[in-house]
């Protein structure tokens, strides 16, 4: 079953278990994902699961930002929704790794592009993302990769 599938056939499970927040935050994830494949062009054979990983990894970020931003705003009951629809999209995302795992995958990256500067920091993100993709956030990676460079 691909995920774009489960992810189908969870919004009707939770239409029939009325889970309105469930069935609504997969119903926009359905949208977004369909979106994705018209820019792709893909409306036939659809996206991939990779593919569909980055659009549901898309959608938790935005769910993060928005988080920060209402309690930045003191908008607790924004910030319960938005936590809600990330702990539903997070179901769909692998694990995240932790820090020590994310240090592990960046010294290998630093040490196959031979880094050693922090003006190399934009090969070390590339080549570390491309491995990481889904599993650790952008942001802490960068934060890893400076450490490791200065």
């Amino acid at each position: 079953m691909t995920l774009k599938e489960r992810i189908k056939n969870d919004t009707i499970d939770g239409l029939k278990k009325g889970d309105k927040e469930k069935a609504l935050t997969l119903r926009m994830l359905q949208a977004a994902i369909k979106n994705k494949e018209i820019d792709l062009k893909k409306r036939e054979e659809g996206l991939s699961d990779d593919e569909a990983l980055d659009v549901i990894s898309g959608e938790a970020k935005k769910r993060r930002d928005a988080i920060e931003a209402y309690q930045k705003g003191n908008r607790k009951d924004l910030v319960q929704k938005e936590q809600a629809e990330l702990a539903i999209l997070q179901v769909y995302l692998p694990l995240p790794l932790t820090d020590e795992e994310i240090t592990g995958e960046v010294a290998k990256a630093i040490e196959e592009t031979g880094a050693a500067t922090p003006a190399d920091i934009g090969k070390v993100m590339n080549s570390v993302m491309k491995r990481l993709k889904g599993k650790a956030d952008g942001a802490n990676v960068s934060a890893i990769v400076k450490k490791m460079l200065v």
